[in-house]
């Protein structure tokens, strides 16, 4: 990775084979030591915490996100508290927009599905090291999908839905498109759950996208 020394790297993970299987991975990825594992948030940053006692800390952490105490969103925001010149790259099995959009907010490096083979590993890391995001192949593709996704379902909406779908696509919230539409908050959500339902859509995120898409988004002075 052209490194004048060994980049370490972190695992945490809660499931003793799937560290071991990264262990593997980074076997095969040339000037790389891993310096420790962790199951979950709280022991990652007890031994972290260790690290840096004796002036070892890792370059990167290989972060999950479903595990339990601690999970890994909130792990990432304590580990960019701590420890800001750490790189964190996301290693998990989810491949929904919405998810990597939260990370990637809180501040991390990479987002790397858990069937990635060793060499895109290998360049998320190197990524992270050179200041640079690093996202999936697969998640590329996914984002790509969504943003030419058709927009011919936009006519199953009604003029408010379509509004909100506009407010929905500045990132507002629920009550702040209640507090804008002068309706209620539970009315507001159930114009998102309807939304949802009639573009086949998963996540808010997705539905942000299609809207900045299909030029919905409200004029702004």
């Amino acid at each position: 990775m052209n490194n004048p020394r060994s980049v370490r790297v972190f695992i945490v993970d809660d499931h003793a084979i799937v560290r071991r299987g990264i262990s593997s991975y980074l076997d095969v990825v040339d000037d790389v030591e891993p310096v420790g594992e962790a199951s979950d948030g709280i022991e990652a940053l007890e031994k972290l915490a260790e690290l840096d006692t004796f002036r070892h800390l890792p370059d990167i952490v290989l972060l999950d996100l479903m595990m339990p105490r601690m999970d890994g969103a909130e792990t990432l925001k304590a580990i960019r508290e701590k420890y800001p010149h750490l790189k964190v790259v996301v290693l998990t099995s989810f491949a929904d927009p919405e998810r990597m959009n939260t990370m990637m907010r809180l501040g991390a490096a990479g987002y790397l599905l858990k069937d990635a083979g060793p060499q895109e590993v290998a360049a998320a890391m190197q990524a992270a090291l050179k200041e640079e995001m690093y996202i999936d192949t697969a998640m590329t593709k996914k984002l790509t999908q969504l943003m030419n996704s058709p927009v011919s379902g936009l006519s199953t909406l009604t003029s408010r839905e379509r509004t909100v779908l506009g407010l929905v696509g500045e990132g507002q919230s629920n009550r702040q498109i209640a507090q804008e539409l002068f309706i209620s908050e539970r009315t507001a959500r159930t114009h998102v759950s309807n939304i949802l339902h009639k573009l086949d859509l998963q996540s808010r995120t997705q539905a942000a996208l299609l809207a900045a898409e299909a030029g919905l988004l409200p004029p702004r002075s």
